[in-house]
């Protein structure tokens, strides 16, 4: 008997499709312009915005694992030992107690060791591609997997047909180039299942398929 699964993709855009900036790098790991895409995200706590606050609260609920490119997870480029050898392990952007408290699979053509983390987080690294990294975060997840990016995962996620819901965070914001998520894709089915908007952004929800 197979267990059911629900995957879900949850994303801060621009009005021009872009969820990441040109220029990505370790001082700005969104890219130029990147760090506009989430001032409803990070100055929630300034003005006590409640729409703001409840779909942050929703990109931070719990899931069962998640699943990330290694662009998300690192600035690291080719072998880990390019950086590892003279900065130490690399460990994410997110301190040492990252937000997922889940197990996150990260997608990488270079093996690394799992790296466990303070507050239930646990990086797992799979070298064998999207299917794979999917199969392995489901296992892990009891079939509830939540795809944290970058772009190029969210690519892969949509042209594979597994994404069940997709929520956007669209900020009023044009960035002109990019990562984007719907190039190269097939263009999903979507229905809007929830909408709401703060000077900040116009968050909705679309069930997809």
């Amino acid at each position: 008997m197979h267990q059911p699964t629900f995957t879900t993709v949850h994303c801060s855009i621009s009005l021009d499709g872009f969820i990441a900036g040109p220029n990505q790098s370790y001082d700005a790991p969104g890219g130029i312009g990147g760090f506009d895409l989430h001032r409803w995200h990070s100055d929630r706590e300034q003005g006590g915005r409640v729409v703001d606050k409840a779909w942050a609260d929703s990109l931070l609920r719990p899931r069962g694992a998640y699943l990330m490119g290694r662009n998300m997870f690192s600035p690291v480029r080719g072998a880990w030992s390019s950086w590892e050898d003279e900065n130490g392990e690399w460990r994410g952007w997110w301190g040492d107690e990252p937000p997922y408290h889940a197990p996150v699979v990260v997608l990488t053509h270079h093996d690394h060791p799992s790296v466990t983390m303070n507050g239930g987080t646990t990086f797992h690294f799979v070298t064998d591609g999207f299917d794979a990294g999917l199969a392995r975060a489901r296992e892990l997840g009891d079939g509830d997997v939540h795809i944290a990016g970058g772009a190029a995962t969210i690519r892969q996620a949509l042209a594979a047909g597994v994404v069940d819901s997709l929520a956007l965070d669209i900020a009023p914001v044009l960035l002109g180039a990019g990562e984007r998520i719907f190039d190269g894709t097939a263009q999903p089915r979507l229905s809007i299942v929830e909408v709401a908007h703060s000077p900040h952004a116009t968050h909705v929800r679309y069930d997809v398929g």
